[in-house]
């Protein structure tokens, strides 16, 4: 997927996100750039750095719905994180750099379960023995005589005829009601509370890590049908197929080359801190915090030390009572590319409805298709819910294209109610069933600001 031209890119965001040309633009570039800076020669390689992006625009127009899908198309590891949750460092919270060790064990996650479906067969065929060793226990092998020798051996051959003919009933499924009782090792570790400052978040993990080297393994027996002990022992197998030491230096090395992290509510850190404690507590020191990860530093995680040099930072804020000057001169350096999204009006929201592939429209008409219902949308419909959609916003909070969300659950509530007695039935949302339903919540301006 690295591979994509920018043209390619934008047109595979097209398929889930409306509108923000700009925003897809500027992130189909930096995406391209990624594998630009691979073909370069090393001397020169390591001297390029990524442009990071700064995404301006109230909530609800797709700031991260476009960082999620363009981590999805590079296939890279993503994290999101909210500004507001860090602070500076001496003070009790997060510390900017728990956003590397995150993103870290994202992606030693991710490798694990690409390196787990790569020995999926072997693991498998592993698991399928040992189940059939349960099933039907060998026989005795210890023998004293040369009797008891021959006669060891015809049972042997009996043994394996037997077990072939229990492997192809296994195969058939004519085994999945039986009972078997499997031995799994349960992790039993004390609760310890850790109160640590910043900077130590990660004290509490390598405490429990101690403990469960220093504790005895407890086992425990259960008896579950074949079906499920056939996944159990394929997972345990898979785990000791697994190269631990390969898997984490895969995935340090894509946290370095290929990691994006979306920075949100950006706007909330800058300016001023107004001398208060609580949530805006020392705005400016997670903005000095936030520099040297952003600029390219080393960071110790529990893998090992990982530097974020080359990682893709995309922040966000609405930017409605700061601006990005407002920023640390340093900091506003660190992020050259700024991208403005535009508030959304009735004929985004109109093909918010219908275009994308994940359509909130197309997401109901599935929900209610399981209870047999065909649900039907006409054009004045779609555009009667745009419209309210609009009226909404204006009059309370711009919540954007999530505004959607709330109108439509309004509008199919007594539908999605009665679902399992309409089995059967074709239901079909004209405009007036719309105003209906909605007109008289909306007229309310105090009710609508509970409501919709």
């Amino acid at each position: 997927m690295s591979f994509l031209t920018p043209k390619e890119i934008v047109a595979a965001l097209d398929k889930y996100i409306i509108g923000q040309d700009k925003a897809k633009k500027a992130v189909a570039i930096a995406l391209r750039n990624r594998w630009r800076r691979k073909q370069v020669p090393p001397p020169l390689r390591d001297e390029i750095a990524p442009k990071n992006i700064i995404m301006i625009g109230p909530t609800g127009v797709g700031k991260t719905e476009i960082a999620r899908r363009l981590a999805n198309l590079a296939g890279s590891p993503f994290l999101k994180v909210e500004a507001t949750k860090f602070t500076e460092v001496g003070y009790v919270g997060r510390d900017v750099e728990s956003m590397i060790r995150d993103l870290t064990e994202i992606a030693v996650n991710m490798v694990k379960q690409e390196e787990s479906k790569k020995v999926t067969a072997r693991a498998r065929e592993m698991a399928e023995e040992r189940l059939l060793d349960i099933l039907l226990p060998r026989p005795r092998t210890n023998v004293s005589t040369e009797d008891a020798h021959l006669e060891l051996v015809k049972r042997e051959s009996s043994y394996d005829t037997v077990r072939e003919k229990m492997r192809r009933m296994l195969h058939e499924g004519k085994l999945d009601e039986r009972y078997v009782e499997l031995e799994t090792t349960e992790k039993s570790l004390p609760v310890v509370e850790i109160f640590s400052v910043a900077g130590l978040d990660e004290l509490d993990m390598n405490f429990r890590e101690m403990f469960e080297s220093m504790l005895p393994k407890k086992t425990k027996r259960k008896k579950v049908k074949t079906p499920e002990a056939l996944e159990i022992l394929t997972q345990e197998e898979s785990q000791k197929l697994i190269d631990m030491d390969k898997v984490i230096s895969i995935a340090k090395r894509r946290v370095e080359e290929s990691g994006i992290i979306f920075i949100d509510e950006i706007d909330k850190v800058a300016g001023q801190s107004s001398g208060r404690s609580g949530p805006d507590v020392s705005r400016e020191g997670v903005q000095r915090d936030l520099l040297p990860i952003v600029e390219g530093t080393t960071v110790n995680t529990k893998y090992g030390m990982v530097r974020t040099d080359h990682i893709l930072f995309i922040a966000a804020g609405a930017f409605h009572i700061s601006k990005p000057s407002d920023l640390i001169p340093e900091l506003q350096g660190r992020f050259p590319i700024r991208v403005e999204l535009s508030a959304l009006g009735k004929e985004e929201f109109k093909r918010i409805l219908t275009e994308p592939e994940n359509a909130l429209i197309k997401q109901y008409q599935a929900l209610l298709a399981t209870e047999g219902i065909e649900l039907i949308f006409g054009e004045g419909a779609i555009s009667e819910i745009a419209e309210i959609a609009v009226k909404v916003n204006q009059r309370t909070e711009n919540i954007g294209a999530r505004r959607l969300y709330t109108i439509m659950e309004k509008l199919l509530e007594d539908i999605s109610f009665q679902a399992p007695e309409m089995k059967g039935k074709q239901v079909v949302i004209t405009a007036d069933y719309v105003r209906e339903v909605l007109q008289g919540t909306v007229q309310d301006e105090d009710l609508s600001r509970y409501i919709l």
